[in-house]
């Protein structure tokens, strides 16, 4: 997302498992994902990622800004498991990704500014498992599973800001799983299954003081989203 514009989109995405899926809930098998099949005699992409996130993933800033003529922009991020896959010819996905139990995952911003002549941005994000696709062919065919098993994939905002001339942006925001699809291909079979079992907590606690120009606050804290889009093809 760019600087200063806020664009929230989330959709439910409800599919029944197939047996390409690595096991069932709670299933801690790692790693376990059924192989793509090869009727199609190997044209175009085939794209078998298999990600596993066991360990902590934390990011922390932390920062005082007094007197300054432009903007103040603070970003924080911090992930689990993340894909992007962008192609032009008939695609096959094989998407498996899982963080496991005593995973952490969390981003915190803290942040004072004062006398600021231009605009202050902070955004916080925080995702346990992230895909993304995007093609344009004949084909577009994509099985994704993904489970986030962490104790509290963790956003945290704190700012004071005072004496500001333009705007204040403020957005923080958790997710457990995000997927996301887009093809103008005739044939689009997706199989998405999404599993999250962690708790998901967004905070932002400002206090802005004589700003010049508008405010904008947003949080969230969302398990699973997907979105998925296929362009007209006639």
């Amino acid at each position: 997302m760019k600087s200063f514009k806020i664009l929230v989109a989330v959709s439910v995405l409800a599919l029944s498992a197939t047996s390409a899926f690595a096991g069932g809930v709670g299933d801690q098998q790692y790693g376990s994902w059924g192989q793509p099949s090869q009727n199609d005699g190997g044209i175009g992409s085939h794209i078998l990622n298999n990600q596993i996130n066991l360990q902590n993933n934390w990011s922390n800033l932390n920062a005082s800004v007094d007197t300054v003529g432009g903007d103040v922009v603070a970003q924080g991020s911090a992930g689990g498991n993340l894909i992007d896959i962008t192609t032009m010819n008939n695609t096959r996905v094989f998407n498996n990704q899982i963080v496991g139990p005593d995973s952490n995952i969390g981003s915190n911003i803290r942040l004072d500014t004062n006398n600021v002549w231009g605009s202050v941005g902070i955004q916080n994000q925080v995702l346990c498992n992230g895909a993304s696709v995007s093609t344009d062919p004949v084909l577009t065919a994509v099985q994704s599973n993904q489970e986030c098993h962490a104790q509290d994939p963790y956003s945290s905002i704190k700012t004071n800001i005072s004496n500001l001339a333009g705007n204040a942006v403020i957005q923080g925001s958790a997710l457990g799983n995000s997927f996301e699809a887009d093809s103008n291909a005739p044939n689009m079979p997706i199989f998405s299954r999404q599993l999250n079992n962690s708790g998901v907590v967004s905070n932002v606690n400002a206090n802005i003081f004589n700003a010049g120009g508008s405010v904008g606050l947003s949080s969230s804290a969302i398990g699973n989203t997907s979105q998925i889009i296929h362009y007209n093809t006639n």
